[in-house]
């Protein structure tokens, strides 16, 4: 009987996970949508050069009953990297990691909220401007793309496996969704951008020089 219910919690767990997943990336859509930021700004004005900070750390703690089951449940393999394939797959998580805490042309300070509250920002839009960095000449969002390459390079269970897919269909559509409000902010220099570079996987066809970055928005 045990061996039973044992077979069919591991059964569930796919679709627990995802239903966890689906709440997951709701929520943090929720949060990080404009219209949701004007309402907070309007109602909440003294709170708004923290928004970003909190924002962050109920992302962090929504992980939470995620990462649990997927340390309880992890379900069988489906697959794993072994001899020279698993350095390769190795060697190229540790390089997007290392491009990862490079920065990647991203402003941390902004990114974690720290700028927004040191600056005491009440405004409900974002205030960063349009800037095209090295990696940014080759792929839209390389934070998106690196964290793609660490995500695929690992040996995979099928609770990993269900989470990869999940996070890989939440990227794709958060990288629309992020460039609609980019369109709206920087229309036409986006635009141009936007039909010249790939969104998530570089093409060497389809890249830009540093005079073109600079032209359209490089520091």
């Amino acid at each position: 009987m045990s061996h039973n219910r044992s077979m069919g919690s591991e059964a569930a767990m796919p679709i627990a996970l995802s239903l966890l997943w689906a709440a997951y990336g709701a929520l943090h859509s929720l949060l990080a949508s404009t219209g949701f930021k004007r309402v907070v700004a309007a109602r909440f004005p003294r709170g708004m050069p923290g928004y970003r900070l909190a924002y962050n750390l109920v992302a962090a703690l929504a992980l939470l009953p995620i990462l649990w089951v997927l340390a309880r449940h992890p379900g069988p393999w489906v697959w794993r990297w072994h001899g020279p394939l698993a350095w390769v797959m190795n060697g190229a998580a540790l390089l997007a990691a290392g491009l990862l805490l490079s920065g990647s042309g991203y402003d941390l300070a902004e990114f974690l909220g720290l700028r927004q509250l040191q600056e005491g920002r009440t405004a409900g839009e974002d205030a960063e401007p349009f800037r095209i960095s090295t990696l940014h000449r080759f792929v839209r969002h390389p934070w998106y793309s690196l964290s793609l390459v660490i995500l695929w390079t690992r040996d995979m269970s099928l609770s990993l496996l269900v989470s990869a897919l999940w996070i890989t269909a939440y990227i794709v559509l958060g990288a629309r969704l992020e460039e609609r409000k980019l369109l709206a902010r920087f229309e036409p220099a986006y635009r141009d951008y936007l039909s010249r570079v790939p969104g998530l996987v570089p093409r060497p066809w389809k890249t830009l020089s540093r005079d073109e970055a600079r032209r359209l928005g490089g520091p």
